[in-house]
């Protein structure tokens, strides 16, 4: 099939300056979830219609593009003269030999299951169109049927009081063929309320030629609830996090608080993992078995592998956490650190673009960046690894069994031996020799009739 998104509106109840459809749902632009959905249906063509905020549209859809072939183009509506407008932009785009799949850039959570159920229905020679049953469909165009059969789409400014009353609402989602889809666009008059050219009303085309009208229903009506403003936009985000959840939760993960975790990626998830409150996943995400996640983490495209605890308020992105480790409370782990076996990873501690082995720990305290570290090493409270002069950064090497006094500085480029010990307070420029004490500090004096200071009387 061709797929259509519609993303050329201007989104003036956003109350901001970025376009509607790249405002974030779970971290990502409401179009790009829309462009994801239609991926997996295997579209022939996919053309996005993009209007206000034109370069910005076109410079996310360039980022979007993913390597499994498929080509995404894009069509500029100016002016913006309705749906039925929007669509005729595409046509040009679209192969005639299969039907046309309309979506739109607002309207992030139609599940791929829903539209290829729409699409089962219209065949390749029918006009379906997702339709929900709403309590209250104020606002929205309604359908109407004689005879269980669908005749047309009223718009609500449009409509009479008995129109009015119809509860089933057009989702605007449809699926057309294509030759009858280009006709019915050139066919349409902009005699409305609005002066547009109403996509909807080539229902009213379809039944005058004969052509089947079907229906089909999504799943739950939150899939074709659209984004209008920030506060739709937050009820979306809290429909999409929950379904998260429970997805989360159907796989044996336990989520302390289903209403209070955040996934803005993918989240992959062994057994026995537990998350608890708070908790923010950003990119791709992976616990393995075992893997229990504190109170307000926040994880950035990481890897943490079995049985290891994160404790509350750590922050690790794009690094790789060992099997059995332990990090936190209040922990940085910054872009290429990677952990082994069992490493204790405390309170305060950053670590960078450093590879630390297995038993290896920092408690408290400490900076380790551009740091190859072994194993059984014990990193005392207040270290720091100097590893940038201003203008270039160099390397610190600790080898297995070494002990770092607290408060050391450790001045990058050095080697600090197997088994050698520095003692607290040392500023080491030179290596340190394995298996020996180093230490670098003054003299100890004492100061003998020294007086304290006294405030002084005004």
């Amino acid at each position: 099939m061709n797929v259509v998104i519609l993303a050329a509106g201007m989104g003036k109840r956003m109350q901001s300056a970025l376009p509607k459809v790249l405002h974030p749902l779970a971290g990502k632009p409401l179009l790009w979830h829309v462009i994801d959905t239609a991926r997996t249906l295997s579209p022939a063509k996919l053309c996005v219609i993009y209007g206000h905020g034109g370069a910005a549209v076109l410079e996310s859809l360039e980022k979007q593009k993913k390597p499994d072939g498929m080509q995404i183009s894009a069509a500029l509506q100016e002016p913006q003269l309705g749906t039925g407008h929007a669509v005729m932009q595409a046509l040009p785009e679209l192969d005639d030999s299969v039907p046309t799949l309309i979506l739109y850039g607002d309207v992030p959570l139609t599940s791929a299951a829903s539209l290829q159920r729409l699409a089962e229905a219209a065949g390749k020679d029918k006009l379906g169109i997702l339709t929900v049953v709403q309590d209250n469909p104020f606002g929205l165009g309604r359908i109407v049927r004689v005879g269980g059969q669908i005749m047309r789409i009223v718009e609500e400014k449009d409509a009479n009081e008995f129109e009015r009353a119809i509860k089933e609402i057009n989702s605007g989602i449809m699926v057309a063929p294509t030759a009858h889809l280009k006709q019915w666009l050139t066919a349409l008059k902009n005699d409305n309320a609005q002066g547009e050219y109403y996509l909807t009303d080539i229902v009213a085309q379809a039944v005058a030629q004969g052509v089947d009208v079907v229906s089909a229903h999504p799943e739950a009506e939150w899939e074709v609830l659209g984004v209008n403003s920030k506060v739709q936009l937050a009820e979306l985000e809290g429909i999409h996090q929950n379904n998260i959840a429970k997805a989360l939760l159907e796989k044996g993960v336990t989520v302390i608080d289903p209403h209070r975790i955040d996934v803005r990626g993918e989240l992959i998830c062994g057994r026995d993992v537990t998350i608890d409150v708070g908790c923010v996943f950003e990119g791709r995400v992976e616990l393995a078995d075992g893997v229990t996640v504190g109170p307000y983490n926040v994880l950035v495209n990481a890897h943490v592998a079995a049985g290891a605890t994160i404790k509350p308020f750590c922050h690790i992105e794009e690094a790789v956490v060992g099997p059995a480790s332990i990090i936190g409370p209040y922990a940085r782990l910054r872009p290429g650190t990677e952990l082994g076996e069992d490493v204790h990873v405390g309170n305060f501690v950053e670590i960078k673009n450093s590879q630390v082995a297995a038993h290896s720990k920092a408690n408290h305290l400490a900076y380790i960046g551009d740091a190859t570290i072994g194993s059984r090493v014990n990193i005392g409270a207040g270290t720091i690894t100097c590893n940038y002069d201003g203008a270039n950064k160099f390397r610190t090497v600790i080898e297995d069994d070494a002990f770092i006094g607290s408060d050391s500085q450790l001045v990058a480029p050095v080697t600090v031996g197997a088994g050698a010990t520095l003692g607290a307070g040392t500023t080491l420029t030179k290596d340190a020799p394995a298996g020996k004490l180093t230490i670098s500090r003054p003299k100890q004096l004492t100061i003998e009739g020294w007086k304290r200071p006294v405030k002084v009387k005004k």
